[in-house]
């Protein structure tokens, strides 16, 4: 299979460079809702079988432009969504972010045992995201044997520690502290059976030179 990870279009919280990733999160901005226009057209010819998002409301609104125009529904899947920040919710300063980032970062380097105070281990966070992807691809499987392709609008930290951990030919090290700037995509191929590689970085044009924003 190959599946399009993609970051959710800009919200508020992304402007405040803010730690949003409880229920149901901050709706997307003016800009948010340009940008999964735009993801739409760069995806529309794309033979999609699939359409799926978290269940925060970001990930919701950037998948529906992309869902309507293959004609397809949104598949809504919790496992995609954001890691949860625990204590560190909707908190902005640099010591939050940086106690984030240190332990996904440290997930994506092995040390799995690691917990985001009052919040998960790197373990649960790869079982509920490996879950969802195991879903995506059982929703897209090809009867003619033909390369089923999906899409998964999730979130900046958990794309890039999943794809991190997972991707077989990967720099964790790169992966992880690589910029996902709104609705860019992380390509995969592969399946949970055989293993996943990383097969490349789909950026918006539109945010080359644009100011950095949170990646939840």
């Amino acid at each position: 299979m190959r599946l399009l990870l993609t970051r959710h279009a800009q919200t508020a919280s992304n402007v405040g460079h803010a730690l949003d990733t409880a229920y149901p999160g901050a709706p997307l901005t003016e800009l948010g809702h340009q940008q999964a226009a735009r993801l739409a057209a760069r995806l529309a010819a794309e033979p999609l079988a699939v359409v799926a998002a978290s269940t925060l409301l970001r990930a919701q609104q950037t998948a529906a432009p992309v869902a309507t125009a293959h004609g397809l529904t949104v598949a809504t899947l919790d496992g995609l969504r954001e890691i949860d920040a625990g204590g560190w919710e909707m908190q902005n300063s640099a010591e939050a972010i940086e106690g984030y980032v240190g332990v996904v970062r440290g997930w994506a380097a092995g040390d799995l045992d690691a917990a985001v105070p009052g919040g998960p281990t790197g373990h649960e966070f790869l079982a509920r995201f490996d879950a969802a992807v195991r879903a995506v691809e059982d929703a897209a499987s090809a009867e003619d044997g033909t390369q089923a392709v999906a899409v998964a609008v999730s979130h900046g930290a958990a794309i890039r520690t999943w794809a991190a951990i997972r991707c077989g030919n990967a720099s964790a090290e790169e992966v992880a502290g690589r910029r996902l700037a709104n609705t860019d995509i992380l390509v995969v191929e592969g399946s949970t059976g055989s293993g996943w590689l990383l097969d490349g970085w789909l950026e918006d044009p539109a945010n080359e030179g644009a100011s950095l924003t949170a990646e939840h």
